[in-house]
Protein backbone atom coordinates (compact mmCIF):
# COMPACT_ATOMS: atom_id res chain seq x y z
CA UNK A 1 0.00 0.00 0.00
CA UNK A 2 2.58 2.53 0.84
CA UNK A 3 4.56 2.14 -2.34
CA UNK A 4 1.52 3.17 -4.00
CA UNK A 5 0.87 6.84 -4.83
CA UNK A 6 -3.04 6.94 -4.82
CA UNK A 7 -3.99 9.89 -6.77
CA UNK A 8 -7.97 11.16 -6.51
CA UNK A 9 -7.96 14.50 -8.51
CA UNK A 10 -11.46 14.41 -8.73
CA UNK A 11 -14.52 14.80 -7.31
CA UNK A 12 -18.11 12.47 -7.59
CA UNK A 13 -20.99 15.22 -8.73
CA UNK A 14 -23.76 13.88 -10.87
CA UNK A 15 -23.06 10.24 -10.99
CA UNK A 16 -19.37 11.24 -12.80
CA UNK A 17 -16.31 11.84 -12.14
CA UNK A 18 -15.60 15.47 -12.63
CA UNK A 19 -12.59 17.88 -12.34
CA UNK A 20 -11.78 20.11 -9.79
CA UNK A 21 -12.26 23.85 -10.44
CA UNK A 22 -8.87 24.53 -9.23
CA UNK A 23 -5.90 22.84 -9.03
CA UNK A 24 -5.27 22.68 -5.23
CA UNK A 25 -4.27 19.32 -3.77
CA UNK A 26 -4.12 17.63 -0.41
CA UNK A 27 -1.62 15.19 0.54
CA UNK A 28 -2.51 11.72 1.68
CA UNK A 29 0.38 10.89 4.24
CA UNK A 30 0.85 7.54 6.03
CA UNK A 31 1.28 8.47 9.83
CA UNK A 32 3.13 5.38 10.70
CA UNK A 33 6.44 5.74 7.99
CA UNK A 34 5.70 9.41 7.52
CA UNK A 35 5.71 8.72 3.59
CA UNK A 36 3.10 10.53 1.06
CA UNK A 37 1.12 8.05 -0.34
CA UNK A 38 -1.75 9.89 -1.70
CA UNK A 39 -2.73 13.19 -3.44
CA UNK A 40 -6.60 14.35 -3.38
CA UNK A 41 -8.29 17.42 -4.81
CA UNK A 42 -8.70 20.33 -2.62
CA UNK A 43 -12.21 21.33 -3.52
CA UNK A 44 -13.17 24.59 -4.07
CA UNK A 45 -16.57 26.72 -3.39
CA UNK A 46 -17.69 26.40 -6.51
CA UNK A 47 -17.20 22.12 -6.66
CA UNK A 48 -19.48 22.58 -3.18
CA UNK A 49 -22.01 24.44 -4.89
CA UNK A 50 -22.07 21.92 -8.23
CA UNK A 51 -22.86 19.07 -5.99
CA UNK A 52 -25.52 20.88 -4.02
CA UNK A 53 -27.21 21.87 -7.37
CA UNK A 54 -26.41 17.97 -8.39
CA UNK A 55 -28.17 16.38 -5.44
CA UNK A 56 -31.12 19.03 -5.30
CA UNK A 57 -31.89 18.01 -9.03
CA UNK A 58 -32.19 14.47 -7.90
CA UNK A 59 -34.12 14.92 -4.82
CA UNK A 60 -37.53 14.80 -6.22
CA UNK A 61 -37.61 11.57 -8.04
CA UNK A 62 -35.24 10.07 -5.41
CA UNK A 63 -37.80 10.73 -2.82
CA UNK A 64 -40.55 9.63 -4.76
CA UNK A 65 -38.63 6.47 -5.46
CA UNK A 66 -40.71 3.05 -3.40
CA UNK A 67 -38.98 2.83 -0.05
CA UNK A 68 -38.15 -1.44 -1.34
CA UNK A 69 -36.16 0.02 -3.92
CA UNK A 70 -34.27 2.67 -2.05
CA UNK A 71 -33.46 -0.20 0.40
CA UNK A 72 -32.41 -2.43 -2.32
CA UNK A 73 -30.12 -0.40 -3.27
CA UNK A 74 -28.74 0.45 0.05
CA UNK A 75 -28.14 -3.46 -0.25
CA UNK A 76 -26.24 -3.15 -3.07
CA UNK A 77 -23.94 -1.11 -1.56
CA UNK A 78 -23.65 -3.08 1.06
CA UNK A 79 -22.80 -5.89 -0.94
CA UNK A 80 -20.41 -3.90 -3.31
CA UNK A 81 -18.46 -2.58 -0.17
CA UNK A 82 -18.24 -5.65 1.41
CA UNK A 83 -16.53 -7.27 -1.74
CA UNK A 84 -14.03 -4.58 -1.64
CA UNK A 85 -13.57 -4.73 2.40
CA UNK A 86 -10.34 -5.78 2.30
CA UNK A 87 -8.80 -2.82 -0.15
CA UNK A 88 -11.07 -0.24 1.86
CA UNK A 89 -9.40 -1.57 5.26
CA UNK A 90 -5.76 -1.32 3.82
CA UNK A 91 -6.54 2.43 2.86
CA UNK A 92 -8.23 3.10 6.09
CA UNK A 93 -4.52 1.81 7.91
CA UNK A 94 -2.76 3.49 5.32
CA UNK A 95 -4.38 6.70 6.03
CA UNK A 96 -4.84 7.25 9.72
CA UNK A 97 -2.79 4.22 11.48
CA UNK A 98 -5.81 2.19 12.46
CA UNK A 99 -4.04 -1.46 13.33
CA UNK A 100 -4.83 -3.22 10.37
CA UNK A 101 -6.81 -6.15 12.22
CA UNK A 102 -8.93 -3.88 13.64
CA UNK A 103 -9.40 -1.86 10.29
CA UNK A 104 -10.68 -4.96 9.14
CA UNK A 105 -13.09 -5.74 11.94
CA UNK A 106 -14.27 -2.86 13.18
CA UNK A 107 -13.44 -0.28 10.64
CA UNK A 108 -15.02 -2.23 7.75
CA UNK A 109 -17.74 -4.38 10.28
CA UNK A 110 -19.77 -1.11 11.24
CA UNK A 111 -20.17 0.32 7.81
CA UNK A 112 -21.94 -2.96 6.86
CA UNK A 113 -23.44 -2.81 9.63
CA UNK A 114 -24.48 0.65 9.70
CA UNK A 115 -26.38 0.02 5.94
CA UNK A 116 -28.04 -3.04 6.89
CA UNK A 117 -29.58 -1.28 10.34
CA UNK A 118 -30.38 1.77 7.67
CA UNK A 119 -32.09 -0.60 5.47
CA UNK A 120 -33.71 -2.81 7.80
CA UNK A 121 -35.14 0.44 10.00
CA UNK A 122 -36.69 1.65 6.91
CA UNK A 123 -38.31 -1.33 6.15
CA UNK A 124 -39.89 -1.05 9.24
CA UNK A 125 -41.07 2.60 9.98
CA UNK A 126 -44.40 3.80 8.73
CA UNK A 127 -45.11 5.76 6.42
CA UNK A 128 -47.51 7.74 7.62
CA UNK A 129 -49.50 7.40 10.44
CA UNK A 130 -53.07 8.43 12.22
CA UNK A 131 -53.97 10.49 15.15
CA UNK A 132 -57.70 10.90 16.04
CA UNK A 133 -58.68 12.23 12.36
CA UNK A 134 -55.60 13.70 11.38
CA UNK A 135 -53.14 11.75 9.04
CA UNK A 136 -49.01 12.26 10.19
CA UNK A 137 -46.72 11.45 6.99
CA UNK A 138 -43.37 11.87 7.12
CA UNK A 139 -41.38 13.40 4.52
CA UNK A 140 -37.75 13.37 3.78
CA UNK A 141 -35.59 16.75 4.18
CA UNK A 142 -34.25 17.30 1.06
CA UNK A 143 -30.14 17.57 0.12
CA UNK A 144 -28.36 16.71 3.36
CA UNK A 145 -24.62 17.84 3.57
CA UNK A 146 -23.02 14.77 5.30
CA UNK A 147 -19.10 16.34 6.95
CA UNK A 148 -17.10 13.09 8.33
CA UNK A 149 -14.02 12.94 10.21
CA UNK A 150 -11.31 10.63 10.29
CA UNK A 151 -10.95 8.63 13.02
CA UNK A 152 -13.53 6.06 11.89
CA UNK A 153 -13.95 7.41 8.23
CA UNK A 154 -16.08 4.79 6.48
CA UNK A 155 -18.20 3.92 9.12
CA UNK A 156 -18.81 7.59 9.90
CA UNK A 157 -19.79 8.27 5.67
CA UNK A 158 -22.31 4.91 6.27
CA UNK A 159 -23.96 6.40 9.52
CA UNK A 160 -24.80 9.83 7.58
CA UNK A 161 -25.48 8.12 4.04
CA UNK A 162 -27.55 5.26 4.89
CA UNK A 163 -30.40 6.77 6.88
CA UNK A 164 -30.37 10.02 4.48
CA UNK A 165 -30.52 7.45 0.83
CA UNK A 166 -33.14 5.54 2.64
CA UNK A 167 -35.28 8.36 3.64
CA UNK A 168 -35.39 9.74 0.27
CA UNK A 169 -32.69 12.41 1.11
CA UNK A 170 -29.96 12.92 -1.26
CA UNK A 171 -26.70 13.20 -0.29
CA UNK A 172 -23.44 16.04 -0.83
CA UNK A 173 -20.67 13.88 1.22
CA UNK A 174 -17.10 16.23 2.48
CA UNK A 175 -14.65 13.62 4.20
CA UNK A 176 -12.03 14.53 6.32
CA UNK A 177 -9.07 15.76 4.12
CA UNK A 178 -6.52 13.02 5.86
CA UNK A 179 -8.96 10.47 4.92
CA UNK A 180 -10.24 10.83 1.05
CA UNK A 181 -9.03 7.58 -0.28
CA UNK A 182 -11.71 5.37 1.59
CA UNK A 183 -14.34 7.76 0.89
CA UNK A 184 -13.50 7.47 -3.50
CA UNK A 185 -13.77 3.95 -2.75
CA UNK A 186 -16.86 4.08 -1.42
CA UNK A 187 -18.15 6.51 -4.25
CA UNK A 188 -17.10 4.22 -6.73
CA UNK A 189 -19.09 1.28 -4.77
CA UNK A 190 -21.90 3.69 -4.95
CA UNK A 191 -21.66 4.04 -8.70
CA UNK A 192 -21.87 0.81 -8.98
CA UNK A 193 -24.85 0.13 -7.04
CA UNK A 194 -26.84 2.06 -9.74
CA UNK A 195 -28.10 4.82 -8.48
CA UNK A 196 -29.65 7.49 -10.13
CA UNK A 197 -26.74 10.61 -11.06
CA UNK A 198 -27.13 13.56 -8.25
CA UNK A 199 -28.56 11.33 -5.42
CA UNK A 200 -24.90 10.87 -3.72
CA UNK A 201 -21.97 13.22 -4.40
CA UNK A 202 -18.40 13.79 -3.04
CA UNK A 203 -16.48 16.63 -2.69
CA UNK A 204 -13.12 16.36 -1.44
CA UNK A 205 -11.54 20.01 0.15
CA UNK A 206 -11.29 21.64 3.88
CA UNK A 207 -14.13 22.25 6.06
CA UNK A 208 -13.47 26.27 5.68
CA UNK A 209 -13.57 25.84 2.34
CA UNK A 210 -16.25 23.00 1.09
CA UNK A 211 -17.63 22.06 4.62
CA UNK A 212 -19.05 25.62 5.05
CA UNK A 213 -20.63 25.48 1.94
CA UNK A 214 -22.35 22.82 2.80
CA UNK A 215 -23.49 23.96 6.39
CA UNK A 216 -24.68 28.00 4.79
CA UNK A 217 -26.03 27.44 1.62
CA UNK A 218 -29.73 27.62 1.52
CA UNK A 219 -30.51 24.64 -0.66
CA UNK A 220 -29.12 21.96 1.46
CA UNK A 221 -31.92 21.15 4.21
CA UNK A 222 -30.11 19.57 6.71
CA UNK A 223 -26.13 19.44 7.91
CA UNK A 224 -24.92 16.20 9.76
CA UNK A 225 -21.88 16.85 11.03
CA UNK A 226 -19.06 14.12 13.02
CA UNK A 227 -15.39 16.10 14.63
CA UNK A 228 -14.63 18.36 16.96
CA UNK A 229 -16.99 20.81 19.41
CA UNK A 230 -15.28 23.22 18.30
CA UNK A 231 -16.10 22.85 14.34
CA UNK A 232 -19.34 21.73 15.47
CA UNK A 233 -20.43 25.06 17.12
CA UNK A 234 -18.77 26.64 13.68
CA UNK A 235 -21.52 24.63 11.78
CA UNK A 236 -24.20 25.14 13.93
CA UNK A 237 -23.61 29.05 13.61
CA UNK A 238 -23.52 28.47 9.76
CA UNK A 239 -26.86 26.22 9.40
CA UNK A 240 -28.32 28.78 11.78
CA UNK A 241 -28.24 31.16 9.16
CA UNK A 242 -30.90 29.11 6.80
CA UNK A 243 -32.67 27.54 9.75
CA UNK A 244 -31.74 24.07 8.32
CA UNK A 245 -31.46 20.86 10.67
CA UNK A 246 -28.57 20.34 12.18
CA UNK A 247 -27.05 16.64 13.54
CA UNK A 248 -24.45 17.45 15.61
CA UNK A 249 -21.80 14.27 16.92
CA UNK A 250 -19.20 15.85 18.80
CA UNK A 251 -16.60 15.34 21.62
CA UNK A 252 -16.79 13.97 24.73
CA UNK A 253 -14.82 12.56 27.96
CA UNK A 254 -16.48 9.79 29.30
CA UNK A 255 -16.29 8.13 32.66
CA UNK A 256 -15.79 4.41 33.01
CA UNK A 257 -17.36 4.09 37.28
CA UNK A 258 -15.96 0.38 38.00
CA UNK A 259 -18.84 -0.06 41.14
CA UNK A 260 -16.68 -1.95 44.45
CA UNK A 261 -17.91 -5.02 43.49
CA UNK A 262 -16.97 -5.33 39.98
CA UNK A 263 -15.03 -7.99 38.88
CA UNK A 264 -11.40 -6.34 38.72
CA UNK A 265 -9.78 -9.34 37.12
CA UNK A 266 -12.24 -8.65 33.77
CA UNK A 267 -13.13 -5.02 34.03
CA UNK A 268 -9.20 -3.57 34.27
CA UNK A 269 -7.66 -4.73 30.91
CA UNK A 270 -11.29 -3.91 29.29
CA UNK A 271 -11.37 -0.46 30.79
CA UNK A 272 -8.15 -0.17 28.99
CA UNK A 273 -9.35 -1.10 25.90
CA UNK A 274 -12.52 0.58 26.14
CA UNK A 275 -10.04 4.00 26.21
CA UNK A 276 -6.87 2.91 23.85
CA UNK A 277 -9.20 1.29 21.13
CA UNK A 278 -8.23 3.46 17.83
CA UNK A 279 -5.41 4.93 19.50
CA UNK A 280 -7.62 6.35 21.85
CA UNK A 281 -9.08 8.23 18.81
CA UNK A 282 -12.77 7.57 19.32
CA UNK A 283 -15.43 10.05 20.33
CA UNK A 284 -16.99 7.47 22.87
CA UNK A 285 -13.66 6.61 24.28
CA UNK A 286 -14.15 6.11 28.08
CA UNK A 287 -10.99 8.19 29.39
CA UNK A 288 -11.84 9.04 32.54
CA UNK A 289 -11.81 5.61 35.26
CA UNK A 290 -13.10 6.35 38.66
CA UNK A 291 -12.28 3.70 41.44
CA UNK A 292 -13.20 3.23 44.89
CA UNK A 293 -11.04 5.12 46.94
CA UNK A 294 -9.94 1.81 48.93
CA UNK A 295 -8.99 0.08 46.11
CA UNK A 296 -6.93 2.93 44.42
CA UNK A 297 -3.41 1.82 44.47
CA UNK A 298 -4.49 -1.87 43.50
CA UNK A 299 -5.88 -0.55 40.80
CA UNK A 300 -2.97 1.25 39.69
CA UNK A 301 -1.09 -1.62 40.09
CA UNK A 302 -3.17 -3.86 37.91
CA UNK A 303 -3.52 -1.13 35.34
CA UNK A 304 0.07 -0.66 34.79
CA UNK A 305 0.50 -4.64 34.52
CA UNK A 306 -2.00 -4.82 31.83
CA UNK A 307 -0.20 -1.77 29.55
CA UNK A 308 1.91 -4.33 28.18
CA UNK A 309 -1.16 -5.40 25.78
CA UNK A 310 -0.90 -1.94 24.80
CA UNK A 311 2.41 -1.35 23.18
CA UNK A 312 2.80 0.40 19.84
CA UNK A 313 3.74 -1.54 17.20
CA UNK A 314 3.35 -1.23 12.85
CA UNK A 315 -0.31 -0.99 12.23
CA UNK A 316 0.48 -3.06 9.27
CA UNK A 317 1.50 -6.23 11.87
CA UNK A 318 -1.91 -8.01 12.46
CA UNK A 319 -0.62 -8.45 16.37
CA UNK A 320 -0.42 -4.94 16.76
CA UNK A 321 -3.38 -3.57 18.96
CA UNK A 322 -2.02 0.45 19.13
CA UNK A 323 -1.09 2.02 16.32
CA UNK A 324 -0.04 5.75 15.75
CA UNK A 325 -2.38 8.63 15.77
CA UNK A 326 -3.69 9.91 12.73
CA UNK A 327 -1.42 12.29 12.18
CA UNK A 328 2.06 14.01 13.29
CA UNK A 329 -0.27 17.33 14.41
CA UNK A 330 -2.13 15.15 16.52
CA UNK A 331 0.84 13.41 18.17
CA UNK A 332 1.79 16.90 19.14
CA UNK A 333 -1.80 17.79 20.67
CA UNK A 334 -1.60 14.67 22.71
CA UNK A 335 1.99 15.03 23.49
CA UNK A 336 1.10 18.86 25.00
CA UNK A 337 -2.01 17.41 26.81
CA UNK A 338 0.34 14.80 28.64
CA UNK A 339 3.08 17.82 29.51
CA UNK A 340 0.27 19.71 30.48
CA UNK A 341 -0.81 16.89 33.26
CA UNK A 342 2.41 16.51 34.80
CA UNK A 343 2.55 20.36 34.72
CA UNK A 344 -0.53 20.25 36.61
CA UNK A 345 0.76 17.58 39.38
CA UNK A 346 -0.84 14.70 37.88
CA UNK A 347 0.94 11.95 39.00
CA UNK A 348 2.36 9.68 35.79
CA UNK A 349 1.71 5.95 36.56
CA UNK A 350 3.08 5.10 32.66
CA UNK A 351 3.86 6.43 29.83
CA UNK A 352 4.26 10.22 28.98
CA UNK A 353 5.03 12.75 25.98
CA UNK A 354 8.84 11.56 24.96
CA UNK A 355 8.66 9.30 21.96
CA UNK A 356 8.40 6.05 21.23
CA UNK A 357 11.38 4.12 21.23
CA UNK A 358 11.95 3.27 17.83
CA UNK A 359 9.04 4.40 16.55
CA UNK A 360 10.15 8.57 16.68
CA UNK A 361 9.53 7.95 12.64
CA UNK A 362 5.77 7.59 12.91
CA UNK A 363 2.87 9.57 14.71
CA UNK A 364 3.51 7.42 17.73
CA UNK A 365 2.44 8.09 21.36
CA UNK A 366 2.81 6.29 24.14
CA UNK A 367 -0.10 4.43 25.94
CA UNK A 368 -0.09 7.14 29.50
CA UNK A 369 -2.24 6.16 32.79
CA UNK A 370 -2.27 9.20 34.93
CA UNK A 371 -4.03 9.47 38.34
CA UNK A 372 -5.05 12.25 40.34
CA UNK A 373 -7.53 13.12 42.68
CA UNK A 374 -8.56 16.38 41.18
CA UNK A 375 -11.43 16.47 38.76
CA UNK A 376 -10.64 20.30 37.96
CA UNK A 377 -6.90 19.10 36.12
CA UNK A 378 -7.40 20.24 32.17
CA UNK A 379 -6.45 16.13 31.18
CA UNK A 380 -9.63 14.87 33.34
CA UNK A 381 -12.08 17.84 31.93
CA UNK A 382 -10.25 18.39 28.27
CA UNK A 383 -10.50 15.72 24.98
CA UNK A 384 -6.96 14.65 24.45
CA UNK A 385 -8.20 11.93 21.73
CA UNK A 386 -5.14 9.70 21.80
CA UNK A 387 -4.32 6.94 24.19
CA UNK A 388 -4.39 8.75 27.50
CA UNK A 389 -6.48 7.09 30.32
CA UNK A 390 -7.07 9.85 33.77
CA UNK A 391 -7.44 7.53 37.16
CA UNK A 392 -9.97 9.57 39.59
CA UNK A 393 -10.57 7.85 43.53
CA UNK A 394 -14.22 7.81 44.59
CA UNK A 395 -15.75 7.39 48.16
CA UNK A 396 -18.90 6.31 47.50
CA UNK A 397 -21.43 5.55 44.43
CA UNK A 398 -23.14 8.95 44.82
CA UNK A 399 -19.51 10.36 44.61
CA UNK A 400 -18.77 8.59 41.77
CA UNK A 401 -22.04 9.95 39.99
CA UNK A 402 -20.99 13.10 40.77
CA UNK A 403 -17.86 12.56 39.45
CA UNK A 404 -19.08 11.03 36.32
CA UNK A 405 -21.42 14.31 35.67
CA UNK A 406 -18.51 16.77 36.49
CA UNK A 407 -18.39 17.31 32.74
CA UNK A 408 -19.31 19.83 29.41
CA UNK A 409 -19.19 16.74 27.91
CA UNK A 410 -22.51 13.65 27.55
CA UNK A 411 -21.52 11.09 24.84
CA UNK A 412 -20.74 8.16 26.84
CA UNK A 413 -20.43 6.08 29.89
CA UNK A 414 -19.41 2.98 31.83
CA UNK A 415 -20.41 0.96 34.60
CA UNK A 416 -19.19 -2.14 36.10
CA UNK A 417 -20.82 -4.23 38.64
CA UNK A 418 -22.05 -7.93 39.72
CA UNK A 419 -25.02 -7.09 39.95
CA UNK A 420 -26.94 -5.80 36.67
CA UNK A 421 -29.72 -4.16 38.94
CA UNK A 422 -27.22 -2.42 40.19
CA UNK A 423 -25.46 -1.15 37.53
CA UNK A 424 -28.55 -0.25 35.37
CA UNK A 425 -29.39 2.20 38.23
CA UNK A 426 -25.87 3.80 38.44
CA UNK A 427 -26.12 4.12 34.40
CA UNK A 428 -29.67 5.76 34.80
CA UNK A 429 -28.24 8.68 36.68
CA UNK A 430 -25.49 9.57 34.44
CA UNK A 431 -25.75 12.51 32.26
CA UNK A 432 -24.59 11.34 28.95
CA UNK A 433 -26.13 9.44 25.62
CA UNK A 434 -24.85 6.24 26.22
CA UNK A 435 -23.62 3.85 29.00
CA UNK A 436 -21.62 0.39 28.44
CA UNK A 437 -22.82 -1.81 31.28
CA UNK A 438 -20.08 -4.60 32.19
CA UNK A 439 -18.36 -4.10 28.78
CA UNK A 440 -21.33 -3.96 26.69
CA UNK A 441 -20.10 -3.94 22.47
CA UNK A 442 -21.89 -1.06 20.17
CA UNK A 443 -25.21 -1.37 19.29
CA UNK A 444 -25.98 0.45 15.48
CA UNK A 445 -29.25 -0.22 16.22
CA UNK A 446 -29.50 1.71 19.41
CA UNK A 447 -29.32 6.07 19.37
CA UNK A 448 -25.98 7.00 19.88
CA UNK A 449 -25.34 10.97 20.42
CA UNK A 450 -24.65 13.20 22.91
CA UNK A 451 -25.85 15.46 25.71
CA UNK A 452 -24.38 18.93 26.64
CA UNK A 453 -21.40 20.00 23.91
CA UNK A 454 -21.49 16.48 22.67
CA UNK A 455 -23.64 17.57 20.37
CA UNK A 456 -27.29 16.95 18.83
CA UNK A 457 -29.56 14.51 17.33
CA UNK A 458 -29.19 10.93 17.00
CA UNK A 459 -27.30 8.54 15.12
CA UNK A 460 -27.83 4.58 14.44
CA UNK A 461 -31.00 2.69 13.59
CA UNK A 462 -34.87 4.19 13.74
CA UNK A 463 -33.56 7.07 15.63
CA UNK A 464 -31.27 8.09 13.22
CA UNK A 465 -33.44 7.53 10.50
CA UNK A 466 -36.12 9.51 11.54
CA UNK A 467 -33.41 12.45 11.77
CA UNK A 468 -33.96 12.53 8.33
CA UNK A 469 -37.47 13.18 8.18
CA UNK A 470 -39.88 15.90 8.35
CA UNK A 471 -43.38 15.42 9.11
CA UNK A 472 -46.61 16.98 7.93
CA UNK A 473 -50.30 16.65 9.57
CA UNK A 474 -53.06 16.12 7.26
CA UNK A 475 -55.80 17.53 9.41
CA UNK A 476 -59.73 15.99 8.63
CA UNK A 477 -57.72 13.13 6.65
CA UNK A 478 -60.26 10.31 7.77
Amino acid sequence: MSSTLHLRHQHYIGGAWVASEGSGRLAVTNPATGEVIGEAAAGSAGDARRAIAAAQQAFAPWAATPAAERIAALRRIQAGLERRGAEAAALITAQMGSPIGFSRTAQIGLPLRNLDSAARAMAALPADEWINGTLVQRAPLGVVGAITPWNFPLHQITAKVAPALAAGCTVVLKPSELTPLDACLFAEVVHEAGLPPGVFNLVLGTGPTVGEVLASDPAVRMVSFTGSTAAGLRVAALAATTLKKTTLELGGKSANILLDDADFNRAIPAALGQCFVNAGQTCAALTRLLVPAARLAEVEERLCAALTAWQPGDPQDTATRLGPVASRAQQSRVQDAIRGGIAQGARLLAGGASPVPGLAHGAYVQPTLFSTDDPSLRIVQEEIFGPVLCVLPYANEDDAVRLANDSAYGLSGGVWSADPARARAVASRLHTGQVSLNGAMLDVDAPFGGWGLSGLGREYGRYGLEEYFQTRALLGAA
